[in-house]
């Protein structure tokens, strides 16, 4: 699989940052020494930490190197490692005060097993808190969805893509179980765009991605022209020519047990 794209992924740095600035102002504790941002990409949602928790030890960590380096860069005042966080996470100890994911465990398959797995890099009484993209009943993700299996591209892709997102019933049952106390809720931000062109960028290095990345360049182009010709259909131009982009975002803070 190729690499992420620091650079297109940050063209919509405001808005990729805002759900984790919400999520850092939910986090209440006291004085935290050390930290863990798992899945911090180019490392805005890291900053966003090391703003709030000035006197704590922070930790980004992520599977892309190009990310890695983009943030090792742009903040060099902050800790960054390449890691796979689904495959291993008991090489960082289990003494952080806060545990944080923004954007990232939509990516990694057995939330289950995962999200125990993020509990025990836990002091007792330290706090998880994460935030997953849930936008799958927007018009964007329909039309990727509905023009990868239409007869035209059914054939580039040998299977569909998967969501590995849970759904909040069954993140309620599980954080019940994992946790002392946990809080959920859900927020539908409404980013202003300026094009329909936009909402295609905003994607490419997302959900677009993975179809993308099975494609040669020229049907690559194909591609996303198709499905360029439906979100013109589907998202309608506002009277100053800006469109609404809904996303919804699903967050959840938790408290762990003793151990």
């Amino acid at each position: 699989m190729a690499d992420w794209n620091s650079v297109q992924y940050l063209k919509f740095e405001n808005e990729r940052t805002q759900p984790a600035i919400d999520l850092v102002n939910r986090i209440f504790i006291g004085d935290p020494k050390r930290i863990i941002d798992i899945g911090c990409g180019p490392g805005n949602s890291t900053q966003v930490l090391a703003q709030r928790f000035p006197n704590a030890y922070i930790l980004g960590v992520d599977n892309s190197s190009n990310m890695i380096e983009t943030a090792k860069r742009d903040y060099p005042n902050l800790d960054f490692k390449t890691c796979d966080v689904s495959k291993d996470l008991s090489m960082f100890g289990n003494d952080f005060d806060v545990v944080f994911s923004n954007a990232c465990i939509q990516w990694i398959p057995k939330h289950n097993e995962l999200l125990k797995n993020m509990m025990v890099l836990l002091k007792i009484d330290g706090i998880l808190a994460v935030q997953t993209p849930m936008n799958y009943q927007e018009p964007i993700h329909k039309i990727i969805a509905e023009v990868s299996i239409n007869k035209k591209w059914k054939s580039e892709f040998s299977s569909p893509r998967i969501f590995y997102n849970l759904t909040q019933s069954q993140y309620f049952d599980l954080l019940s179980e994992i946790s002392s106390e946990f809080s959920m809720w859900e927020t539908i931000y409404c980013h202003k765009l300026k094009s329909h062109k936009d909402i295609m960028e905003w994607y490419r290095d997302t959900g677009l991605r993975p179809y993308l990345n099975v494609l040669s360049d020229e049907k690559k182009k194909a591609f996303e022209q198709d499905v360029f010709d439906r979100v013109v259909e589907e998202y309608p131009i506002q009277k100053n020519g800006n469109i609404i982009f809904r996303f919804p975002r699903f967050f959840f803070i938790a408290t762990s047990k003793t151990k």
